[in-house]
């Protein structure tokens, strides 16, 4: 079992940037994780992902300006720079078993098992 806490969201100006962070009970070296985020009426959407070889997947609405590190098996990253009005949601961290999905399919939030509670992020 896999519980997942988010935290360091808060209010920026457009432009600005925020770094929002993941921690993990459990071992999740065998896991991919993810960054998702759900706008006010929106559907949740896939922001960047990170498999356990390194390789990172991201949106194209925040390629180059977002990225998604892991330092080691309990916490993930995502940096986001340049934030947009548009990047106003609550963002969320998510595991799943590596066998469970494959690179072209690490954005889909059904593919993932574990969630957390979320971070809120507004920019304005």
């Amino acid at each position: 079992q896999v519980q997942l806490v988010e935290s360091g969201g808060g209010s920026v100006q457009a432009g600005g940037s925020l770094k929002i962070s993941c921690v993990a009970s459990g071992d999740t070296s065998t896991y991919s994780m993810g960054w998702f985020r759900t706008a006010p009426g929106g559907e949740r959407e896939g922001v960047a992902a990170n498999d356990i070889d390194g390789s990172t997947t991201y949106a194209d609405s925040v390629k180059g300006r977002f990225t998604i590190s892991r330092d080691n098996v309990h916490t993930l990253y995502l940096q986001m720079d340049n934030l947009r009005p548009e990047d106003t949601a609550m963002y969320y961290c998510a595991a799943t078993p590596r066998w469970r999905v494959t690179r072209a399919q690490s954005l889909t939030p059904t593919n993932y098992d574990y969630w957390g509670q979320g971070t809120q992020v507004t920019v304005s």
